[in-house]
């Protein structure tokens, strides 16, 4: 599975950054107080981390960097230092449970979402899709920079709406981009066949666990599981 048309890869975010807004949009102060898939954070601390993606696009997509490019989308996840260590893990998320805190109530973390998701859309469709962005000290070209946005986006909306059964899930041009991400994490053969869209995505990020099936039709590459957190 290869990635949409830079066209398709903005409209692409749009569906997903909507998505998530769309999730947020009505909920009152104490919904946003419900837990998520994302052990310890509430909906608008998980708000709050997302917020760091579409500010961080911002300022690459303002900072063109010289080629080549030393990432894609799929080798972005593996790329990050100090990925997986525990530590670290529980630093990030005690900051963002503070910072969250220090917001006078939950609905202006969704002011601050919305904003920010909206402007970030409408750079990356005025971006140049043949330019070179750095962001965390890797350089990839526009559209890769974008599917990891999408993919990102995707599996936290499933984290978001775990407490809030009746909520939309994310939309199919956004989802199609975050498999294409895990149909490359998880090697030649891709994902097993027998999973369903939804599936694939939980299982492929951790949130589900590998039943026996799985791991007999994944063989050795069950050990790269989860691909990405």
């Amino acid at each position: 599975m290869g990635l949409p048309a830079p066209v398709a890869l903005a409209s692409a975010l749009q569906a997903a950054y909507a998505g998530l807004t769309s999730v947020v949009d009505d909920l009152d102060d104490f919904d946003l107080l419900l837990p998520t898939g994302c052990r310890g954070w509430t909906i608008s601390d998980l708000l709050l981390h997302l917020t760091l993606d579409p500010q961080r696009a911002l300022v690459a997509l303002a900072t063109p960097a010289a080629g080549p490019p030393d990432t894609d989308f799929v080798s972005y996840f593996r790329s990050f230092p100090g990925s997986g260590e525990a530590a670290a893990a529980v630093a990030h998320a005690q900051w963002v449970r503070r910072t969250a805190a220090a917001f006078g109530r939950p609905k202006s973390i969704v002011e601050r979402w919305t904003e920010t998701a909206r402007a970030t859309w409408y750079a990356v469709s005025k971006a140049d899709p043949a330019g070179l962005i750095r962001t965390q000290n890797l350089v990839l070209t526009v559209p890769d920079f974008v599917a990891t946005l999408v993919t990102e986006a995707v599996i936290h909306h499933l984290d978001m709406i775990v407490s809030l059964p009746d909520a939309p899930e994310p939309q199919p041009e956004a989802v199609a981009v975050a498999l294409s991400t895990m149909d490359g994490l998880a090697g030649a053969d891709g994902l097993p066949v027998h999973w369903s869209e939804r599936e694939a995505l939980l299982k492929g990020s951790g949130r589900e666990d590998l039943t026996a099936e799985d791991r007999q039709a994944l063989g050795d590459r069950a050990d790269l599981f989860p691909l990405l957190s």
